[in-house]
């Protein structure tokens, strides 16, 4: 009997018995954790490479296209563009009048950049820092103007700029831009400002700073990002918009890039190395904003998002 209950307690089935044996050598216990990291890792490159390959493939193509036309010789097929030419370009620059286009363009790009990030500090600095009855219907005014289609408003936009004398002056158009742009301009940079202790800008009125000199020597300097993201998305939409302009400006010396490559398109042919000429003019300030701000436009947008 004796020798049953020590057969029965040297038993592998034994709890005590299994939770103290040593795991044998050259052997790895895996949690869960690790199992799911080792799933991970056990994943075919090719199930990730792929997806990643078609998705360049679907943005950059069109690019690509758009080059191919733009440096081809006129009538070539080739899918290579040699030899290169810039007739294109030149036709485009100089008998189109890109030249007065682009110039337009980037006076209603920097005036909307400049009107909607001042306009925007403002407006997010009293929404971070002052308490009012109206605050939140006007936060929520804001967000709901984001749901407004910028097509229902251009009649009484249109009345209201013919009334001031501002049809075919591009002073319209910029107007018209920094409206559209403020609603979200300002949230994002009350979001911002939120993020910045209320500490430091005591301890600058403790100093003897005014509330307006705190904010310049103190917050001003740490909203960088907020406002290189308010004021690079401010741009970019100005300078792609094609609805105001079209409608606003009806004089050709004061069209924007969006407006000229539309009468790049006739009515009964297309000049295709024209066409994507212009696109890739129109597309090249964009190309260099984004290139030189991505790293700041990142960090700005997800830092207004994080408090609202």
């Amino acid at each position: 009997m004796t020798a049953a209950l020590a057969e029965k307690g040297s038993s592998p089935a034994s709890p005590s018995a299994v939770a103290h044996t040593p795991a044998p050598p050259g052997r790895r216990v895996r949690g869960r954790g690790s199992r799911r990291e080792r799933a991970f890792d056990d994943v075919p490159r090719w199930q990730i490479y792929l997806p990643l390959a078609l998705y360049l493939l679907f943005t950059l193509v069109p690019f690509y296209w758009m080059l191919l036309f733009a440096l081809r010789p006129a009538g070539s097929t080739a899918l290579v563009p040699w030899p290169l030419t810039f007739e294109h370009f030149e036709k485009v620059w100089n008998e189109r009048s890109f030249g007065m286009f682009f110039q337009n363009s980037m006076i209603v790009g920097v005036a909307t950049l400049v009107m909607t990030t001042g306009i925007a500090l403002a407006g997010g600095y009293a929404l971070a820092r002052f308490e009012f009855r109206i605050k939140n219907g006007f936060m929520l005014a804001l967000l709901c103007s984001q749901f407004i289609p910028g097509a229902l408003m251009l009649v009484p936009l249109f009345e209201i700029f013919k009334n001031l004398q501002m049809i075919n002056s591009l002073g319209s158009v910029i107007i018209a831009e920094t409206v559209f742009q403020l609603p979200l301009s300002i949230i994002l940079i009350s979001g911002f400002i939120k993020n910045v202790p209320v500490s430091l800008e005591e301890a600058a009125w403790v100093d003897g700073c005014s509330r307006f000199r705190a904010f310049c020597a103190v917050v001003l300097p740490l909203l960088r990002p907020g406002l290189i993201a308010v004021g690079s998305f401010a741009f970019v939409h100005s300078w792609n918009h094609f609805l105001f302009a079209l409608m606003f400006l009806s004089e050709q010396d004061k069209q924007t890039i969006p407006v000229g490559l539309n009468t790049l398109i006739g009515a009964d042919s297309v000049d295709l190395g024209a066409l994507a000429a212009g696109g890739v003019i129109a597309a090249v300030p964009v190309v260099i904003v984004f290139a030189f701000i991505q790293k700041w436009l990142i960090t700005g947008f997800s830092a207004g998002a994080v408090k609202g």
